[in-house]
């Protein structure tokens, strides 16, 4: 078995309020949900109204699998126009960690 973590931190574009926020991130969790299957969920940067900390995570017999589905999500993210992929941070753990 093989897991992997993906954390992005995206910088949201002309939003004012967490309301804003809401309406730009949670499209963004389901389209990734429906898409790839994983497991997603805002994780940090709650409070700030320009600021989201998104991780995924997915769960898989092959640790390629796990790495091209993880490519794929990092591709979705920086290919959406209304944010600004800061960074991505990826974990992969494989039956020996």
């Amino acid at each position: 078995m093989f897991v992997g973590a993906l954390e992005f931190d995206v910088l949201l574009g002309d939003v004012r309020s967490l309301k804003q926020k809401r309406s730009v991130v949670r499209p963004l969790l389901a389209d990734l949900r429906k898409r790839f299957e994983v497991s997603v969920a805002e994780a940090g940067h709650l409070d700030l109204h320009r600021r989201a900390l998104i991780g995924v995570a997915v769960v898989a017999a092959d640790g390629a699998h796990v790495r091209d589905v993880l490519d794929e999500c990092e591709r979705l993210v920086a290919g959406r126009p209304e944010l600004e992929l800061l960074s991505a941070h990826r974990r992969l753990l494989g039956p020996e960690d």
